[in-house]
């Protein structure tokens, strides 16, 4: 079942997504997001954040290689029109996830990034940890 929810995960929270526990939020959020409860929003310019962070963390080729052609297939691309921002993060790596979010109508932008939690409030959409997001969305899947 699809929901109206539209997301845009932070780097953090796509390197946390590897994670083998099967408990993990994180894990949870990809498997529901691949089940299609939800979108996942990227862009250009988060695509590359997240390639540059996974090769960093040395994520094997083959499972980056996977999570992208995946993000790419379920076809939730946002092309950035407008770059004003409410209010600009005090790291400048976060613009494009607030770009993507705010041009991309989301609902929410899942981070653990202080940076972008300390912007709640400021934009139409949740800022928010994955735990928080993964209870809203039972709580639709479940109305």
């Amino acid at each position: 079942m699809k929901t109206s929810l539209r997301t845009v995960p932070d780097t953090n929270v796509i390197i946390a997504g590897q994670s083998l526990s099967a408990t993990s939020p994180n894990k949870e959020y990809f498997e529901r997001w691949k089940n299609d409860e939800f979108a996942l929003l990227f862009s250009d310019d988060t695509l590359r954040e997240y390639i540059k962070k996974l090769i960093e963390q040395e994520v094997p080729k083959e499972v980056i290689i996977q999570l992208i052609v995946a993000i790419q297939e379920l076809r939730s691309y946002v092309s950035i029109q407008f770059f004003h921002l409410a209010k600009y993060p005090t790291d400048s790596d976060d613009i494009s996830f607030l770009l993507c979010a705010e041009n991309g109508n989301a609902t929410h932008l899942i981070s653990y990034d202080p940076h972008l939690l300390e912007l709640h409030g400021f934009y139409s959409f949740k800022i928010c940890k994955t735990l928080d997001f993964l209870f809203e969305l039972r709580q639709v899947l479940s109305a």
